[in-house]
């Protein structure tokens, strides 16, 4: 008689089940990176994209990222690059110069997601959670950033793709020891000066005290629903405004609207969307709406707005020397 067949761990399940549905709309044989960390999240999702990649179902690549901000960085990557070699997904470790614009974070994920745009892939899978998605939310919420800062990371960003928004830290967790994979626990994860690490820690379990549970959840559903809005209201300023250098176009527009093509037209002349808040929109406004002659308006990323006649323009903001 054969042996028993082991029953499936039910995160393990989950997990693929998330990576299926992510990649689903993908054409047979499409080339798909992993973006992996070493964590238990992208650990969680190289092994799951692995299964559902199997018999040429994907072309997966997983690309590690390290840092160099902390000691032993090198060696953290390449022990995260062999153990998802260890799951047949051909993996390098990529190095950057990380610098300092913009604060260590910022700086990080640019240096990180600059990586990642260059790739020649069709899909870039990355490991974020429901508790990622519930953390987004509250710092959106904090920074007073507006409806677009709530609904916090989208399933699908262009190639970029969050299989796990759905699942829990937990979840990936449990996927790793089901798998014997061994996860890196970042240091910079418990350190509280980092403001993400003190809403993790501290904020959330204290909402889930006082609130009696459920918050993270509430928090992912909120992200959900202010997504749906957002996009809405986002195709309409397209639609509206073509051209959001206009002013007198501008002028004619509801707040939502004008307020979303001057992001829109921030973004494009290349201000740094993670640092671009409502105050810096609220200043741009102020050029179409209450012009008093203003110079021009600082954004982050190292450009400026100035208004020439009915017209606004961005230009580069000299670097202090």
């Amino acid at each position: 008689m054969a042996p028993a067949r082991g029953r499936l761990d039910p995160a393990v399940a989950d997990a693929r089940l998330a990576v299926t549905g992510a990649i689903d709309d993908l054409e047979p044989g499409a080339r798909v990176a992993v973006a992996v960390s070493g964590g238990a999240d992208s650990l969680a999702l190289a092994a799951a994209a692995a299964f559902v990649g199997r018999d040429g179902r994907l072309v997966l690549e997983a690309v590690v990222v390290d840092h160099g901000l902390q000691d032993g960085s090198a060696a953290v990557a390449h022990r995260a690059a062999a153990q998802v070699e260890s799951l047949g997904v051909p993996a390098r470790v990529v190095t950057v110069d990380v610098g300092t614009s913009g604060g260590t974070e910022a700086a990080a994920r640019h240096a990180r997601y600059a990586v990642l745009d260059a790739l020649e892939v069709e899909a870039v899978l990355l490991g974020h959670t429901l508790d990622d998605q519930a953390e987004t939310v509250l710092l959106g919420l904090g920074r007073g950033s507006g409806p677009r800062s709530l609904a916090g990371m989208a399933p699908v960003a262009g190639r970029y793709r969050r299989p796990f928004l759905g699942l829990r830290r937990a979840d990936t967790e449990q996927v790793c020891r089901a798998l014997g994979l061994d996860p890196w626990d970042d240091p910079h994860n418990a350190d509280p000066r980092f403001r993400r690490v003190r809403v993790r820690h501290e904020v959330l379990p204290l909402l889930e005290d006082v609130l009696g549970g459920g918050v993270a959840e509430a928090l992912a559903r909120t992200a959900s629903l202010a997504r749906a809005d957002a996009d809405v209201l986002d195709a309409l300023a397209v639609e509206r405004v073509p051209d959001p250098l206009d002013v007198t176009v501008l002028a004619a527009q509801p707040d939502a609207l004008r307020s979303r093509a001057l992001r829109r037209a921030a973004l494009e002349a290349g201000a740094d969307g993670g640092r671009l808040s409502a105050a810096h929109v609220a200043a741009l406004d102020a050029l179409v709406t209450g012009w008093r002659g203003q110079v021009r308006v600082e954004l982050p990323g190292q450009v400026a707005a100035v208004r020439e006649g009915t017209r606004l323009r961005f230009v580069a903001t000299p670097v202090a020397r």
